[in-house]
């Protein structure tokens, strides 16, 4: 089990180069209205193979410090939206 702190946009970048990559940025979108109230608490939970490391990686590359906008470039969440979000620190957790 490992514990990281802004890991960075490696993995996800790997996920959008796939074949097989689904656009789920929207999630995005969601989490920048709740960042800074009571809420911002977000447990991702879902049944196997659905997901939830890309989920994780994706958020990790958005929210990191790294500058990854070119990954991001074309989906559905603007990356304008980004900047004033950067100083939030990237948790991932693996088990």
């Amino acid at each position: 089990m490992g514990t990281y702190l802004n890991p960075g946009g490696v993995k996800f970048g790997e996920a959008v180069n796939s074949e097989i990559y689904i656009d789920k940025t929207g999630m995005i979108a969601y989490l920048n209205t709740i960042a800074r109230t009571e809420q911002k608490y977000v447990s991702i939970s879902r049944p196997r193979r659905f997901g939830k490391t890309i989920a994780a990686n994706m958020l990790a590359a958005y929210y990191g410090r790294g500058d990854s906008r070119q990954m991001f470039e074309g989906m559905k969440i603007p990356s304008l939206h980004r900047c004033s979000l950067q100083s939030i620190p990237a948790l991932r957790r693996m088990r």
